[in-house]
Parts: structure tokens; C-alpha cells; sequence
């Protein structure tokens, strides 16, 4: 008989659209864009790899800022969603 899998826990939502999730070790408030809100082209930080206008993509940046950040947005990041997605 095959083991059933455990489901994971939903991710926190907030109102702003936000998502809480943890990857890489630290948890990132995260935002899921559709292609027709881009407009510009940002570089993943994954695969270094533009991300062209109306591209759908992951808006994220963690939830407590580093030693040398003012703000935890000043390292708010575009990435694909694959690349997203494999970061562990």
C-alpha cells in the first residue's frame, strides 16, 4: 500500500497579498505577479537571467532585514517562478 503523503501547511496570507513562506533558511514575505502587472525587466537572482515585461514572476524579500539593509523591502527581488520554486 503507498505511503500517503502529509499536506503541508497553508502558507499565511495577509491582506496586502502577501505570503509568508519559508526558503533558504529564512522566511520571505512573497508576492505572486501575473505577467499583465510587469512592465519592466528585472534580473532573477537566481539564474541571473532577465525577466522579460509581461512575464509572470515572485516578488520577495525576507521578513527580518540584514545587518547592513535600512529596510527589509531594499532587498525586495524579482525570480522566476521555477527558480522560486527550487530554492531550498
Amino acid at each position: 500500500m503507498p505511503r500517503r503523503r502529509r499536506p503541508r501547511p497553508a502558507p499565511a496570507r495577509f491582506e496586502t497579498g502577501e505570503i509568508v513562506e519559508q526558503r533558504g533558511g529564512r522566511a520571505w514575505n512573497v508576492r505572486y505577479l501575473s505577467g499583465a502587472t510587469s512592465a519592466k525587466t528585472y534580473t532573477c537572482p537566481s539564474c541571473s537571467r532577465p525577466i522579460a515585461p509581461g512575464t509572470a514572476n515572485v516578488v520577495a524579500w525576507p521578513v527580518e532585514k540584514s545587518l547592513l539593509s535600512d529596510s527589509a523591502l531594499d532587498e525586495r527581488r524579482h525570480w522566476h517562478r521555477d527558480c522560486w520554486r527550487r530554492l531550498r
